[in-house]
């Protein structure tokens, strides 16, 4: 079992959640239940997943479920992407959460890579 507060990719993850809804916030009214939605939900299963698989008994476990966040890391990656397609959102508030999303990618694939050891 790992301390959640001590993973810098919780903190990481938890970070962009904030930053999700902060975002959508000021989506039109008629996305909540569309694009707002979809983004807010990928957006919190990523620190979910991981806290999720920090509290498992096996690294086996905590990589499968590193593995399910980094799959909502990259359907909020596209989600993010095409708010900024629909005009939704403008790039300059956008593009910092992005590449928060693509160090957690990366966060990711090595933590789970240090678990295979």
């Amino acid at each position: 079992m790992h301390k959640l507060e001590d993973l810098k990719i919780w903190n990481k993850a938890m970070e962009v959640a904030e930053e999700v809804y902060l975002l959508t916030a000021n989506f039109p009214k008629e996305e909540k239940f569309g694009l707002i939605n979809q983004l807010r939900r990928s957006a919190v299963s990523i620190p979910s997943n991981i806290a999720e698989g920090a509290g498992r008994n096996t690294n086996g476990e905590f990589k499968n479920f590193l593995g399910i966040a980094n799959g909502s890391s990259y359907e909020l990656y596209t989600q993010l992407l095409l708010s900024i397609k629909l005009k939704l959102g403008s790039e300059s508030l956008v593009n910092p959460i992005l590449s928060k999303v693509i160090e957690l990618q990366k966060m990711s694939y090595s933590l789970i890579k240090s678990l295979e050891k």
